[in-house]
């Protein structure tokens, strides 16, 4: 099969020069590069991109699929289809499912399932711990050979740094990326958002910068011992921003990401008591956020990712102390994106897809993915970056609708997906 994708503005940051390029796509990969003004291949189909940003696959590198376990939140399935609608080609899903995929039988059931619903391209993250119980370690071996591409045990992180520090030593060994959710439990224990004068006035128990700022320095330092590859999750706080700031100056092999939310959104969103605030880290003061937003202008900060986490309605329409922390992200990030990063100019068109493309593939080293370079795997990205629209959570592919931009009016987003070579979401606009 032979696929022509013509006429469209390519970006991609692992090329110097490349716009005003055709992308000729045969059997799932890119097999050329061809002039605007080239004639059709003999038996190629036509992708009309005029006016279009096309850019390699975005790989979100931190969503909950929720299954096996929670397949009432959402389905891998149901995840993979959100994901394709949101522009995303491959997500790596926590886990933090039911059972932990703390082994390779779940990392490969993972696998299968996404394979057989046939959307998006799965990359699961295995767990450090058994059970993610922060005590004895996981088969790191075993799960990447099962095709794990990073260990995490996401929200339970280690608490125990020696524990941490072995698992860094082992996970070196099978060249694994450790990722870490910052946050020192006996700080932020009880906490259901950002402490300041906000939970203050509210009269919500707050959770510190602090809890952060320390889990992530801990980690930076054991790192340095040992040369081990440490991924900041959702870095959130000025001081766990600086913390990475320094340490990619001293040569620590360091990276981190942010979510859209903690770009957008303040401590303030809180206010209404609206569940779909709730989620951790939490969201932070006003100084914490311009922190976020340097982060991404100076380079610290190397991917976007949406920490995707779908809850069922009955669970967010309980009490806020009560209710869990969490909310979906796959459909929203890219018209976020737009709207806080490039309309205020804060980065550029191609810094954002080094963001949401190259730099997640590099990090967790998917190879011939993150760019469009002949002979890559052809996961594609069709941005329309003029087209207004409004995110609805009625409308949303998601099993759980648990997002709190529904009704948010956007410029810019993702209007089709390919995933090897072949067409897995159209945008039509709604009737």
């Amino acid at each position: 099969m032979k696929l022509l994708i013509q006429n469209g503005h390519l970006i991609d940051p692992a090329v110097p020069e490349n716009t005003g390029k055709n992308v000729l796509i045969e059997d799932g990969k890119v097999a050329a590069w061809l002039d605007h003004g080239d004639g059709v291949p003999e038996g190629a189909e036509v992708f009309d991109a005029s006016g279009l940003l096309v850019a390699p696959g975005f790989i979100d590198m931190h969503v909950h699929l929720r299954e096996p376990g929670q397949e009432h939140k959402e389905t891998i399935a149901s995840g993979c289809a959100a994901a394709v609608a949101g522009g995303w080609t491959a997500v790596c899903p926590m886990p933090n499912t039911n059972p932990v995929n703390d082994n390779a039988a779940i990392t490969r059931y993972m696998i299968e399932q996404a394979e057989h619903a046939g959307v998006a391209n799965v990359f699961p993250i295995g767990a450090i711990t058994k059970s993610s119980d922060g005590s004895e370690l996981a088969e790191m071996g075993e799960m990447k050979s099962a095709g794990a591409v990073a260990v995490s045990d996401d929200g339970r992180p280690v608490p125990n740094a020696g524990i941490m520090r072995r698992a860094m030593q082992y996970a070196k060994d099978f060249d694994l990326p450790v990722i870490d959710h910052c946050e020192d439990k006996s700080l932020s224990k009880g906490g259901v958002m950002h402490e300041g004068r906000v939970s203050l006035l509210l009269g919500l128990k707050g959770m510190p910068a602090l809890a952060e700022d320390l889990d992530a320095v801990r980690d930076i330092i054991l790192a340095k011992e040992t040369g081990a590859h440490i991924h900041i999750a959702h870095v959130s706080t000025k001081g766990a921003i600086e913390a990475v700031r320094r340490a990619k100056n001293d040569g620590i092999n360091v990276t981190c990401e942010v979510t859209p939310h903690h770009f957008t959104l303040t401590d303030k969103a809180v206010e209404g008591y609206d569940t779909n605030y709730k989620m951790a880290p939490p969201l932070r003061g006003e100084e914490h956020v311009e922190a976020v937003i340097e982060g991404l202008r100076d380079g610290t900060i190397d991917a976007i990712a949406t920490d995707h986490a779908p809850h069922h309605h009955d669970e967010k329409a309980l009490e806020f102390d009560r209710a869990p922390f969490g909310i979906t992200g796959l459909e929203t990030a890219i018209g976020l994106s737009f709207k806080e990063l490039i309309e205020k100019g804060v980065v550029g068109l191609e810094r954002l897809v080094e963001l949401c493309s190259t730099n997640p593939a590099r990090i967790f080293k998917l190879e011939g993915r993150g760019t469009l370079k002949p002979g890559s795997i052809a996961d594609i990205t069709i941005i329309d970056p003029d087209l207004k629209w409004t995110y609805r959570n009625a409308d949303s592919v998601s099993r759980s609708k648990n997002s709190p931009f529904d009704g948010w009016d956007f410029t810019g987003r993702a209007v089709a997906t390919f995933v090897n070579g072949k067409l897995a979401y159209k945008y039509e606009p709604p009737t």
